[in-house]
């Protein structure tokens, strides 16, 4: 009988247990008054609240839109009136449609515009009713945020919030805070030379006590971002070296010359796969900036 009973009660042991390791583990961190990041599963978020009311940069995926409005919900009650994406892939925008469903105004660049149109179709929710070509302002919430667009860095759609106030700037995934190299999108228009030059600007606009909200990792400062910069700035040389003297795509894979930089990877984005994006990236007539 007892048996019997194991092996009734394994198979819903093993689902609870999937269920709860399927959980999402969501963290808050305060960054001013009226500014937080919210940490979960795609894209860091910024959550402006204050007497206007709340709006995010990125909204993650769709299946997580409850979750996060129930953190934010922990911050301030209300609707969201604004979702800026700083780019079109959908660890950052995932939520757009739940979010329009929910009375919240999608701001994005063009670009971004155009590139969700084509995924999701004309008048889909997913799309932003507000969108720009080089920089916008919101003032809300006692905070003058400066939208910037990027062009060809992550994406060619990227764009990077500037919080005057507050002295925050959030990335995007211009910034990869994960100790290895960043995904360029050259498909999406992205390229090396766009998120170097995208970064250098950044730094040229920021201080010493700047908070610095990446797309993925943890929140740093202007240091974290410089030493990302030079990060870069290596693997560019060394691709560069490379490429001249292997030439083809295929014999600077089989070189693996970002070996030497002694980085972690991650399973969907292997030392392989950055190389062959950074080959491409370097060796492209399209690589000059706009």
């Amino acid at each position: 009988m007892k048996r019997i009973l194991i092996l009734f009660l394994l198979p819903i042991v093993l689902c609870a247990t999937s269920y709860v390791n399927a959980q999402v583990e969501f963290k808050l961190q305060q960054l001013s008054t009226h500014l937080h990041v919210l940490y979960g599963q795609g894209g860091n978020i910024a959550i402006s609240v204050g007497k206007d009311g709340i709006y995010l940069v990125d909204d993650q995926f769709a299946k997580l839109s409850d979750d996060i409005k129930a953190q934010v919900s922990k911050l301030q009650p209300g609707a969201t009136e604004f979702v800026i994406n700083t780019h079109h892939h959908g660890d950052h925008t995932g939520g757009n449609e739940n979010f329009a469903k929910a009375g919240s105004h999608v701001i994005a660049h063009h670009n971004v515009y155009r590139r969700l149109k084509d995924k999701h179709g004309e008048g889909s929710q997913f799309l932003p009713v507000i969108s720009f070509s080089k920089d916008m302002t919101l003032h809300f919430n006692g905070e003058h945020a400066s939208i910037w667009h990027y062009a060809n860095a992550h994406t060619d759609g990227d764009v990077v919030i500037f919080y005057e106030q507050a002295n925050v700037v959030h990335t995007g995934d211009i910034f990869f805070n994960l100790s290895s190299l960043p995904f360029v999108d050259v498909d999406s228009g992205g390229s090396l030379d766009g998120v170097i030059a995208a970064v250098s600007s950044i730094l040229e606009r920021i201080d010493d006590k700047t908070k610095v909200i990446p797309g993925h990792g943890p929140v740093t400062n202007k240091s974290g971002l410089l030493e990302y910069k030079m990060l870069l700035e290596q693997a560019k040389k060394i691709m560069l070296v490379a490429i001249e003297k292997h030439t083809t795509l295929d014999a600077v894979v089989a070189a693996q010359p970002l070996a030497e930089l002694k980085l972690s990877y991650s399973n969907w984005l292997p030392q392989e796969r950055v190389t062959r994006l950074f080959y491409r990236s370097l060796t492209s007539s399209a690589n000059s900036q706009e």
